[in-house]
């Protein structure tokens, strides 16, 4: 199983450019390419499933044990040719000072090596010292190769390669033009999602093209080291189809891990799809679940569907079971406000929105579980996750419940977060199922109970 770690010295170098143009390049020659993201994030898979043509996966040190990773690398690329695993941040960046948390840390563990995409706007002999640091600072990490990135006039080139031949003994993979990728639009969390790129395949074409011009794949190919990763435990079989869960997955919502999606198909949940944006109904469903997503750029088209919203609130007001996360969760509160523009939602959370410069929570969050966490199975220990939010609530109702208890991250206010309303629960945490925190059946669990709960009751009153 042939492996490639695809990484920089900062952040903002190009890599997840790089890494759509490769696995778009690789997948056009035929190649079965599988896409692993370093997590936590939502927007970078969406953009690198969609040029692999295959789902792509988290690692995430916080929410999985370094077997959970492994396994996971190794159960999903079975049947792929090439393990393409895009960083984060810098190769050597992280909260843990020990750098356990690092790219280097889970291309080591992965034991994949690394490419490094490098940013040379203004660079020319400096590149050199630079990377030998890092070759020099963690020696067990193999850094493969490098791709020069927004490379100027031939003479710049012509530095580089100089400096790196002599001093870095470093092969040159390929030089991408400091005008040849094309801008995506970004936000405050990173890049725009695909379903609000209109021209989405016509960028990840342009982002071939760049690639299949600059960089020399046959080279890729045959540094990516194919060394045999242990056979990873099969998934346990899914449980037959006992619920139908509906998900909300448009331009507003598309947060959603893939293997999350899987836990809860092998939970026993049929996955039943809805465009908040211009759907009437929810479909016909036993639940409801609303991941995260920017719902601020799209308030005035989901406060236009009036329909829905109103749907949607009289299903949670009849029982519906249901869980939002995030984008979600500021969907389902009375109003949106974003740059001077207040919008009606579902209003079924008892709070507004606003939404603000600076982030209000960011990272990495521990929760606990309070007596009013409404889903059966849970435990006392801390659930490791992360929040990403411009959003703060106001007008709070001061009666609200709440699922958690925060020991680290922000949530609502700093030490709370999940509203428990009827059998709603919404949140900005966002859980990932692991071993850590197995939501996805507790939550398939909790909608079968509802379910059953309200079959057996009408047939109460009907007998």
């Amino acid at each position: 199983m042939s492996r490639l770690f695809i990484s920089a010295f900062h952040k903002s170098s190009g890599k997840t450019m790089t890494s759509i143009g490769l696995a778009s390049a690789l997948a056009a020659r035929g190649l079965a390419v599988q896409p692993f993201k370093k997590g936590p994030d939502y927007i970078d898979p969406m953009w690198l499933a969609r040029a692999a043509g295959r789902p792509c996966y988290n690692l995430d040190f916080n929410t999985q044990t370094n077997q959970e990773i492994v396994d996971l690398v190794a159960s999903r690329s079975h049947g792929a040719d090439l393990s393409l695993i895009e960083g984060n941040k810098g190769l050597h960046d992280g909260v843990d000072v020990e750098g356990r948390d690092s790219s280097a840390a889970l291309a080591r563990l992965v034991r994949s090596p690394v490419v490094i995409v490098i940013d040379t706007l203004g660079m020319t002999r400096g590149v050199a010292p630079m990377l030998l640091g890092y070759k020099s600072f963690d020696p067990q990490t193999r850094i493969a190769g490098v791709i020069l990135n927004k490379v100027g006039a031939p003479r710049q080139e012509t530095k580089l390669r100089q400096a790196i031949e002599r001093y870095c003994d470093v092969p040159i993979l390929g030089v991408i033009g400091r005008d040849s990728t094309p801008i995506v639009e970004e936000r405050h969390l990173g890049l725009m999602t695909p379903s609000e790129c209109p021209q989405i395949d016509r960028a990840i074409a342009h982002l071939r093209g760049v690639v299949e011009s600059g960089v020399d794949l046959d080279r890729i190919i045959a540094l990516a080291d194919a060394s045999p990763l242990a056979d990873a435990p099969a998934p346990p079989p899914g449980a037959a189809v006992s619920v139908k869960l509906a998900i909300a997955r448009d331009p507003a919502f598309g947060f959603y891990y893939a293997d999350d999606l899987e836990a809860l198909e092998r939970a026993g949940a049929q996955l039943v799809f809805f465009d908040a944006l211009n759907d009437a109904r929810l479909p016909d469903c036993d639940g409801l679940f609303i991941g995260g997503g920017f719902p601020e750029t799209q308030a005035a088209a989901l406060a236009a569907n009036a329909a829905l919203r109103s749907d949607v609130r009289r299903a949670l007001e009849g029982g519906l079971p249901a869980y939002a996360e995030c984008g979600g969760l500021m969907y389902l509160c009375r109003t949106l406000e974003w740059r001077g523009q207040r919008h009606e939602m579902v209003g079924i959370v008892p709070a507004d929105v606003e939404m603000r410069d600076k982030p209000q929570g960011r990272g990495l969050v521990v929760v606990e579980e309070t007596g009013d966490m409404p889903w059966r199975g849970g435990s006392s220990a801390p659930i490791p996750a992360h929040e990403f939010h411009y959003a703060a609530l106001t007008n709070i109702d001061p009666a609200a419940r709440f699922a958690y208890r925060m020991r680290r991250g922000h949530g609502v206010d700093g030490g709370r977060d999940g509203f428990v309303v009827g059998n709603l629960l919404a949140a900005f945490t966002h859980f990932r199922d692991t071993s850590r925190n197995r939501w996805a059946g507790r939550f398939v669990d909790f909608v079968r109970d509802r379910r059953d709960a309200r079959a057996g009751a009408a047939l109460r009153r009907a007998g």
